[in-house]
């Protein structure tokens, strides 16, 4: 207890130490925070990657100061920007003898600007020899020693900005996410795609399974949800005549907290006209191998030391093949409800009385086989129970033209040939409100307009959602949805 007294009162002091510094830098007329603006020339790496073009000339630099060595009259000190960092050698001779007591009272955390010649030490290290430095920003506050590790998992979430100043493989990972987003946009633009936006805040939220949130709008005194979906909205663009269209948006789950679930996440749906379920399979191995190139630089992924190949055709498995082939139960040999249940007792696979040969057959899977799809690998054919939005299979209604992409064992996207029949369409709306009726939070409440748009008519259509957060930690090789969101989702601390 008294060690952390002593910590205490040693941390106080030096925070009371920069405040007092700053408030001498204002009193002299130099205060950081009136700065507006700084030239910078180039990035750390752009010098050091590029040398031959840089050796003895002019640069300028700025970011943060994160390292300071004081030696008489020369010291050295190391500047962290965007991309990487740089040594700065600072001479009194070069910078002089005021700078120079300035700069021996600058602190780490400060935000500096280094105007410099470009050299090599003796010691063989690219780096900047001063000739201006300016106090771009003053931290008050003091910076980690070490700010990873088990013990502090949590608060790296709630102080990203900490995390990504102290560790460059977070930083890392969400530039790769800017890239990634920006490959498929790149692609999608290549295949005529259209980006648009639909809107958040809803009066019906539909399009998946999922609890919304709800809010109240003030102005028209109603009650709103936050979508849990696109679907619903880009289909109307597609009755509306844009054949292509796709959406990069947030979407809001009332659910639970884990490794990969985030109640807000980043998902990425699209539609396009006269195609169906199988031209989206072509779309996902395509758009998968060139965003996993583009940013990689190879279609080899590995994860937690497992490697996932892109480059070969991504297997495909009927739903009830999968069933068959982890579970060694056969439903295609399971005729009744009575029977379903059966072997879902015999099998120690739990269901709801709400529950119908479908669903079942769904549990099954996600029970047995999920675990094992590992490499890309397109799930075919789900039972019309679970897909209330997807056109059914020619020839045998009890399945619909539905798949689900794995990989890691994990869903990575989600894909139907769209209803356009909307007597059928109805009739799925009728069956998710009895749902509604018998408790089933998840289910979806039939959409009036959704209906009318699909009266005006709509063509065969195939449409896809992309969950974004998984892509980016199959390609970042993070563990957890909270490692590649920024700012995810916290309880509140009082």
């Amino acid at each position: 207890m008294a060690e952390q007294q002593r910590q205490v009162e040693d941390l106080n002091h030096v925070l009371k130490v920069r405040r007092e510094k700053l408030a001498e830098l204002q009193a002299a007329g130099r205060d950081p925070f009136e700065i507006t603006k700084y030239d910078v020339t180039a990035h750390s790496t752009d010098v050091k990657e590029h040398y031959e073009e840089w050796e003895g000339k002019e640069v300028s630099v700025a970011g943060r100061m994160m390292f300071k060595r004081v030696m008489g009259k020369a010291s050295f000190c190391n500047v962290q920007d965007l991309k990487g960092s740089i040594q700065i050698y600072v001479a009194r001779d070069n910078i002089g003898e005021e700078e120079y007591k300035g700069f021996k009272k600058m602190d780490i955390g400060d935000i500096i600007g280094v105007k410099g010649t470009v050299f090599t030490t003796k010691a063989g290290e690219i780096s900047i020899h001063a000739t201006e430095l300016t106090l771009l920003s003053k931290s008050l506050q003091v910076l980690p020693e070490k700010f990873h590790g088990l013990t502090d998992t949590d608060m790296r979430y709630r102080q990203r900005y900490v995390d990504l100043i102290m560790n460059a493989e977070v930083k890392d990972t969400f530039v790769k996410r800017s890239k990634i987003i920006a490959a498929i946009r790149k692609y999608l633009s290549s295949q005529n795609f259209m980006e648009v936006e639909t809107p958040m805040l809803v009066s019906n939220a539909g399009g998946a399974a999922a609890r919304p949130f709800e809010t109240h709008f003030n102005a028209l005194d109603e009650d709103l949800k936050l979508r849990i979906s696109l679907e619903l909205y880009l289909k109307r663009l597609i009755v509306g005549g844009l054949e292509r269209v796709y959406e990069i948006g947030r979407v809001f789950r009332n659910e639970g907290l884990d490794t990969r679930h985030n109640p807000e996440f980043t998902l990425m749906e699209l539609y396009q006209a006269y195609t169906d379920y199988n031209g989206m399979m072509e779309l996902t191995e395509n758009l998968y191998r060139y965003v996993a190139q583009e940013v990689l630089g190879t279609t080899t992924i590995t994860y937690k030391g497992v490697e996932m190949d892109l480059s070969k055709p991504f297997e495909r498995i009927t739903m009830v093949d999968a069933v068959k082939k982890y579970a060694g139960v056969d439903f295609d040999q399971i005729k009744t409800l009575e029977e379903a249940r059966a072997i879902a007792k015999e099998k120690g696979v739990e269901f709801e009385p709400r529950h119908k040969k479908g669903d079942i057959l769904s549990l099954f899977f996600e029970e047995f086989a999920e675990e094992h799809l590992i490499q890309p690998t397109f799930v075919l054919d789900h039972p019309v129970e679970i897909s209330p939005l997807t056109k059914k299979k020619p020839g045998n209604p009890d399945f619909v033209e539905r798949f689900e992409f794995f990989m890691n064992g994990w869903e990575m996207a989600n894909a139907y040939s769209e209803i356009n029949d909307p007597i059928d369409q109805r009739e799925r709306f009728r069956a998710q409100e009895e749902l509604l009726a018998q408790g089933d939070e998840e289910a979806n409440h039939t959409d009036e307009d959704f209906l009318n748009a699909l009266e005006i008519g709509m063509p065969p259509t195939g449409g896809i959602g992309y969950g974004i957060d998984r892509m980016v930690m199959l390609l970042t090789d993070s563990a957890a949805i909270r490692d590649v969101l920024l700012f995810p989702t916290m309880r509140t601390v009082d």
